[in-house]
């Protein structure tokens, strides 16, 4: 499965639990670790923790394998590390706080 598949399986999942501000970053040109960044806004800790459950779920369900989850007991800032996919929830003073689009100054596409 190819990254941008994986990234739509995210989106997906994140849409699906009502995630806001929904940016892929593609960064085959700038990163050899992974080919794209998914970044949502959760509006509580309960939704950050969801968002990120939903979609470890779906990468589980579409045989993703979870490198990583990072961030899920504190819900302000959960990583879900797909591979290929990284995705970053976070409360909306914290990706303010990180502004993660612009320090991978890549060509962040919302969705």
């Amino acid at each position: 499965m190819d990254h941008k598949q994986i990234v739509q399986i995210a989106v997906n999942a994140l849409d699906d639990i009502k995630g806001e501000n929904i940016v892929v970053i593609d960064t085959h040109s700038t990163s050899s670790l992974f080919g794209a960044i998914v970044i949502c806004t959760g509006n509580s800790n309960r939704q950050v923790s969801a968002l990120a459950n939903n979609v470890a779920a779906d990468f589980k369900d579409n045989n993703i394998s979870i490198i990583g989850m990072e961030g899920n007991r504190g819900g302000e800032w959960v990583l879900v590390d797909g591979g290929e996919v990284v995705v970053h929830i976070m409360l909306p003073h914290v990706r303010q706080y990180y502004d993660l689009e612009t320090l991978w100054n890549g060509q962040a596409n919302k969705d």
